[in-house]
């Protein structure tokens, strides 16, 4: 089956660049939806999406967790006890790392992130602005009826959802709806370790917020992340990622 192997040749022409006149939110507003238990996922997601070059990146949480993610993240990341908060300047959202803590919008004209406990009860059909990053056992339990390798399932959940998949594995497959599909040689044994798929869904939102198209954006964050942790090498926590972005 065809594929692209994913590299810089296919997405740094899409690249965001920072305008010399700029400011912050001519890089984009994402806004990354807190978990309530797991705070620590919420914040590599926030962490690694301010990383990537967003120019504000807000979380929104409960009100039992706030003074958590206000004391724990990064000084630019703006936290706000309000999980229905919306304003204009938002260009992206992010839900699932660490857990939910409201319903995802499923028809948003948003560039959209559905990571974690977010890929639970999708409806059949999404748009091709959301963006689904499923482990192979979240793909299973998300699309149980379509089987056949990697490559194949992914290419036909894409096309069945109508969105962005990235299964992530070894070789990520990152597959949109209309069959194009990228498939990522550069793993790194390293990411097999916890909270490194919050991290790439972050990278992900950071560059959607940014105003790259999603295929790219998704293939862009997926290949940064293993280079990362190529280079980081042995000891690698996902901590590590975002610094070294």
């Amino acid at each position: 089956m065809k594929y692209i192997e994913n590299s810089p040749k296919v997405w740094s022409e899409y690249l965001p660049i920072k305008k010399q006149d700029g400011h912050k939110y001519d890089s984009g507003h994402a806004l990354i939806y807190g978990a309530a238990e797991l705070t620590g996922a919420t914040r590599l997601a926030a962490t690694a999406c301010a990383r990537i070059g967003a120019g504000m990146v807000t979380v929104l949480t409960e009100a039992k967790v706030v003074n958590v993610y206000r004391a724990s993240l990064p000084a630019c990341i703006l936290v706000r006890e309000d999980l229905h908060y919306m304003s204009k300047t938002v260009t992206a959202k992010v839900y699932g790392p660490g857990g939910m803590s409201v319903v995802p919008d499923y028809e948003s004209a948003l560039p959209t992130v559905l990571d974690a406990d977010a890929l639970c009860d999708l409806p059949e059909k999404l748009s091709e602005n959301y963006v689904l990053t499923p482990h192979e056992d979240e793909f299973l339990k998300v699309f149980p009826d379509i089987s056949g390798g990697r490559l194949e399932r992914a290419k036909e959940a894409a096309k069945t959802i109508n969105s962005i998949i990235v299964l992530k594995g070894p070789e990520t497959v990152i597959a949109e709806p209309n069959s194009r599909t990228v498939v990522n040689k550069n793993g790194s044994p390293y990411l097999a370790t916890a909270g490194t798929g919050d991290v790439l869904a972050g990278m992900i939102g950071g560059l959607l917020a940014q105003g790259m198209p999603c295929f790219e954006a998704a293939c862009a964050a997926v290949w940064m992340h293993a280079e990362c942790a190529e280079k980081i090498g042995k000891g690698l926590i996902a901590d590590d990622i975002p610094d070294y972005l």
